[in-house]
């Protein structure tokens, strides 16, 4: 049977791309689905999650520091096959359950970013597990109806990134800690990923079916490249040991401007075709 607290979460979840209120508002959130150990069902879980680089996310198996693992937790070690749902796209993924160090590792620096995961591991006496998702290859499935939906939800993906780091920025203290500049540094590979497609791929094919796009194209190619420039900037401020957090924060708001000008046009000037007649 469905968690009775899960499942309005859920459908929340997908009804609004991502987005919920209540006591995961504002928070990284997936939908991790996994097969039952005894009975091979499915089940799907709304999790908290840690980015760790542009191939993998962190979740950690808390419980709220219940005596026992959560039952998500037993299905992976049964089944590591996994489904996740970002509020974007879909894709299968690997669970890998972490090692002792790699485990503390990645413990400690969710500790550092929020207090409540030591809460969590001083009630209960085991020593709550980190999974590691690997995204397997092949191409995901879009949570939305037509590509320009697709391209709008990824671009409000990255705008709900950069206003958590923000946030985060805001709150760090005198120094940026380590899950922190992960957070900026996963951040700056995705955008800088989701360009270069968009470079060899997406422009390259409305190009050759739209001769009248082309200089909006190559505006947009040309503020991919001011963009580009900013996340080497920022990534090298985030690698620098003594970062200065008000830097880092200058750094972060310079790329949002830079960014949502870049966005707001390019969903003006393709959105109206991705959705056009013929799509």
């Amino acid at each position: 049977m469905p968690n009775e607290f899960n499942v309005p979460v859920i459908e929340e979840f997908r009804a609004n791309s991502g987005q919920v209120g209540g006591m995961f508002e504002g928070a990284r959130l997936i939908l991790l689905t996994t097969v039952g150990a005894r009975s091979g069902a499915r089940h799907t879980t709304p999790l908290g999650y840690l980015p760790d680089g542009e191939e993998r996310i962190l979740v950690i198996a808390s419980a709220g520091g219940a005596p026992r693992h959560p039952d998500w937790f037993r299905n992976v070690l049964a089944n590591p096959r996994v489904t996740v749902e970002n509020g974007f796209f879909t894709y299968e993924a690997q669970a890998v359950v972490l090692d002792r160090a790699a485990r503390d590792e990645a413990f400690a620096r969710a500790v550092e970013a929020d207090p409540g995961w030591a809460d969590y591991q001083a009630k209960t006496s085991r020593v709550i597990p980190v999974v590691a998702l690997h995204e397997l290859p092949g191409p995901p499935r879009m949570n939305a109806p037509t590509w320009g939906t697709a391209l709008k939800l990824v671009h409000d993906g990255y705008r709900r990134e950069l206003a958590l780091i923000r946030k985060e920025i805001t709150e760090s203290g005198p120094g940026l800690g380590t899950q922190l500049r992960i957070n900026c540094l996963t951040l700056c590979q995705g955008l800088h990923g989701h360009h270069t497609a968009e470079d060899a791929g997406l422009f390259v094919s409305m190009a050759s079916h739209r001769p009248d796009l082309v200089p909006a194209l190559e505006r947009l190619r040309e503020e991919h490249a001011r963009v580009a420039v900013l996340l080497e900037e920022l990534q090298r401020v985030i690698s620098t040991a003594d970062a200065d957090p008000a830097r880092v924060l200058a750094d972060v708001e310079r790329l949002t401007e830079e960014l949502e000008a870049h966005l707001t046009y390019e969903e003006e000037q393709l959105i109206p075709v991705l959705d056009g007649p013929g799509r």
